[in-house]
Order: structure tokens, then sequence, then C-alpha cells
């Protein structure tokens, strides 16, 4: 990496905090259907489709006898408590950290972007102001794909008109390191070293971040 040239963002976990909230309706339907579903287990979610993770889901219950008809009404029923939360979320909800580190990004003139798997990104932008505030936002109504394979990450740096070489991403879900890797980006991972592992630098969150962190990023 010579030099970088744009910076892409993962929306749960890294800009907002909605995991909670996917976690709560996950579990609202695990015990629906008669089973529990733990934090531990929850992690295997991030990052991937609401399908995929219905998959996971049903699998963790030992639930295989579903048509594929009753998996789009579980999968419905699972969004509509998921936005009953993110409709009230507010500018509050931005974590900490997150608008000065972008506000440096800007002032630097590096491009932004969100690649997220979520199709729930533009009502999550919208609550919490940012609807304009990205170069570029690709998210789950735009991708045929979900992490770990890199569409998302490699149509954000296109529509950013930037060399997946020369991208950075900011990445709070195994699912999504191994997508930038496969995308051929460096990747930061926010959260716990002991699940993102394979990313290029591990930090806890975004709170006091400088732009000198891509430096070491430069010397890899």
């Amino acid at each position: 990496m010579k030099k970088i040239e744009a910076v892409i963002f993962d929306l749960d976990g890294v800009i907002v905090d909605t995991a909670i909230f996917h976690y709560q309706a996950w579990k609202r339907l695990a015990n629906e259907m008669g089973f529990d579903l733990t934090p531990e287990q929850n992690e295997h979610l991030k990052g991937v489709s609401r399908f995929e993770s219905l998959e996971i889901v049903l699998e963790i219950g030992k639930i295989n006898h579903l048509s594929e008809k009753e998996k789009e009404e579980i999968a419905t029923k699972k969004n509509e408590w998921y936005r009953e939360n993110i409709l009230k979320m507010t500018t509050d909800d931005i974590l900490p950290g997150v608008h000065l580190f972008l506000e440096k990004l800007k002032s630097a003139n590096y491009k932004i972007a969100i690649g997220s798997s979520s199709k729930n990104a533009s009502t999550i932008l919208e609550r919490i102001g940012y609807s304009t505030y990205f170069d570029a936002v690709v998210d789950g109504t735009k991708i045929n794909y979900s992490k770990p394979n890199p569409e998302v990450f490699i149509k954000a740096a296109s529509e950013l008109e930037a060399n997946p070489k020369n991208c950075i991403v900011f990445e709070d879900a195994a699912a999504g390191i191994e997508a930038a890797i496969n995308a051929g980006m460096k990747s930061i991972g926010v959260g716990k070293p002991d699940i993102l592992y394979k990313a290029n630098i591990v930090i806890p969150d975004l709170k006091n971040l400088d732009i000198a962190i891509f430096d070491k990023l430069i010397e890899h």
C-alpha cells in the first residue's frame, strides 16, 4: 500500500451500535421457537446477511423442517422487530469518537464510504443525520453476496473510484475482515483481538483515534 485513497466503514458496530438490536431480535425469535441464543453464538451472525443469519440460528436450534416460505416469514418478523428499534435512533447513537475521526478524514481529503450487508443502512444513516455524509453507500440493497464475499467493499471502492489496494476497511466482524482480505484491502478491526485477529490492526473503538494509525498499515 503506497497511498491511501479511501476509507470504507462497516455500519453496524463501527459507526453505530445496532448489534444489540440485532441480537435482541434474533434472541426473541429463538426463544419463540423454543431455544436460546447466547452472545457468543450471536458473534457468528455479525456481518452476514439476514437469511444466512437465519440459517445459522436454525442450525443452533436444530430446526430443519421449515419451508422457504416459512423462513421468509420468520426473517421478515425478525426484521420488523429490529426496525422498531432503529426507528428510535438519534445522533446520540453514533459511537464515541466516530464523528471526530470522520471529520479528520474529510479535512485530510480522504474519500469515505459505508460498506454494509444491512438492508436497513439508509434508514439508520437518515436517523443519525448521516444520509448525505458519505461519498458512497453500498449496502445490502446493492449486493448479491454478503461478507466474507468481498463484493460490498469492491463496489464501494468502485463508487469512490479508488484502487482496492489503496483502501482501508474498518470492521467489527470476523466475516467483514475476511471480506476486506478477499478484496485485497488493509483492515482495522474494531473490537476484540481474539475475534478480529486476522485484521492488520485491532483497536477497541474510534475514541481519540488519529489518522497517524494509517502509517502502521503503509509499513506492512
